[in-house]
């Protein structure tokens, strides 16, 4: 038939592809290749969506592990009536020259000096090259302000920092003495208070040789203050402050803090919260303990304005802490998803993925043969793809 079949362009070469035994049972036959039209090539697009669902995976498999930390305020309607209060202060002045005292709203007071540890030190040896680590004034804190508020949130962290520990020794002392630390833990109604530390002679009445007012220096250190049980790894504001008296004529220079405290819970059980209230109310019930243990733990945190400046002398200069409790309880909780949970979401993610791919190719696909038409009609493309000169010529 005109040569077809001579050049192989006979009926065999457009019927269905010949195989084996095996392939005259099936069904559906595959087409030739001489039918088939090759598309664009979409392997680094498929690259692209596995190495995008992996990414998203991981994501996901981060934040299950992670948890989600809710944050909720709700009234303390628990009756406590004490507070542990938790000191660790150097004043650049002697033991011996230094009154510690505290009185609340109900109107007792507190010799807290005879509860608290004093131990006679020296200014040089928590200053200069022997600071501590992380040792800032509270108004130039700068970025730890925000670190610590991040921190504070991670209940994970807390609850790994929650571990009793003991005051740590003075280091000894070599030579003369010139300033004081006092440190321990003491009990406090839990009401409004404010807990103080004036010189000898000023503040109370007290009988006595006077005190030279030029031994009068006030700067001081905070390495601890806290409320509730002692925890000495969890961080509050105050932790790690040094004030100083802007020069060391200023005898008559008065540091005020004034102290916002919240009662806060971390757990990372959501179901011991209803227990709160009924261990609240008894400290011998059986449940006191797990708000101390590392699935929750109960303390309190604080927020603090500072306020300094010198007074005349008829005023008392000192260390003042004024603290008020809040009646509200923050509670911090960490929770985790189930397993089951998991996998559903990431059967989402992966199928989201390669089903939006899948769609973007497409439209890829539509658009750029769209326009590769419209490129073979400007050119003067015939019926069969050719160009129209090339028509012509085997005309």
């Amino acid at each position: 038939m005109n040569g077809f079949g001579e050049h192989g362009h006979g009926e065999d070469a457009f019927g269905p592809s010949k195989g084996g035994i095996v392939s005259g049972f099936d069904a559906f036959p595959k087409t030739k290749k001489t039918y088939l039209v090759k598309g664009r090539n979409s392997s680094a697009w498929t690259v692209t969506l596995i190495l995008m669902c992996i990414y998203l995976s991981r994501s996901e498999m981060s934040r299950w592990l992670a948890g989600t930390t809710t944050q909720s305020f709700i009234v303390e309607t628990g009756v406590s009536h004490d507070m542990q209060i938790n000191l660790d202060v150097i004043v650049a002045m002697r033991c011996a020259d230094l009154h510690v005292n505290m009185q609340d709203a109900a109107g007792d007071r507190t010799l807290a000096g005879d509860l608290l540890r004093k131990d006679p030190t020296t200014w040089a040896q928590w200053t200069g090259n022997h600071m501590e680590n992380g040792i800032h004034e509270l108004s130039k804190e700068g970025d730890a302000s925000a670190s610590f508020w991040e921190e504070l949130w991670d209940v994970h962290e807390q609850l790994g920092k929650a571990k009793k520990r003991k005051f740590g020794k003075t280091p000894r002392v070599r030579g003369a003495t010139d300033s004081c630390r006092i440190f321990g833990s003491l009990d406090g109604n839990k009401v409004q208070g404010d807990f103080h530390i004036t010189a000898r002679g000023h503040g109370y009445m007290e009988f006595g040789e006077h005190l030279d007012h030029k031994t009068f220096n006030f700067s001081h250190i905070i390495r601890e203050m806290s409320f509730g049980p002692y925890y000495p790894s969890l961080t509050n504001p105050l932790d790690s402050t040094i004030a100083i008296t802007p020069t060391p004529a200023d005898h008559f220079y008065k540091f005020q803090y004034y102290l916002s405290i919240v009662p806060t819970i971390y757990t990372d059980d959501s179901s011991l919260i209803p227990l709160l209230e009924s261990v609240s109310f008894d400290k011998n019930h059986p449940a006191s303990s797990v708000f101390h243990t590392t699935h929750a733990i109960k303390t309190n945190q604080y927020a603090v304005t500072s306020q300094s400046h010198t007074v005349p002398e008829n005023n008392v200069p000192g260390v003042f802490v004024k603290f008020d409790i809040e009646p509200i309880m923050l509670a911090v909780i960490e929770e985790w998803s189930g397993f089951w949970r998991l996998m559903v979401r990431l059967v989402n993610v992966i199928s989201g993925v390669m089903v939006a791919g899948g769609w973007v190719w497409q439209m890829f696909d539509w658009g750029s043969e769209i326009v590769g038409k419209r490129r073979r009609r400007g050119d003067g493309v015939g019926v069969l793809g050719t160009p129209q000169q090339e028509k012509m010529s085997w005309d």
